[in-house]
């Protein structure tokens, strides 16, 4: 069995959130991966921010960081999720 490893996610999405939408998107993908048997999952509101240049004909951004503590397996089958969703510009995920 694998041991668990420390994560980074920065996910990039569209601006059509507000406050409200965001931390709700947010929250879902928190219990998506805790479903996963993710655990230490702390997410932050990065705010609205300008993009240096367009990505799929967007201009800014909301971006979120996502920290959480998994097994490999598990990270592969959340980013296959995320690449399904339209509202994610782009994500990365990094170990800590």
């Amino acid at each position: 069995m694998s041991a668990t490893k420390k994560y980074e996610m920065m996910i990039l999405l569209t601006e059509e959130f507000n406050d409200s939408e965001l931390k709700t998107w947010a929250f879902n993908y928190a219990k998506a991966l805790r479903k996963l048997s993710a655990s230490e999952i702390s997410v932050i509101s990065r705010g609205k921010r300008d993009l240096s240049y367009y990505i799929n004909n967007q201009k800014k951004g909301n971006f979120i960081q996502i920290n959480f503590s998994s097994m490999p397996k598990y990270v592969d089958n959340f980013s296959k999720n995320l690449k399904f969703d339209s509202n994610v510009l782009r994500f990365l995920i990094l170990n800590k």
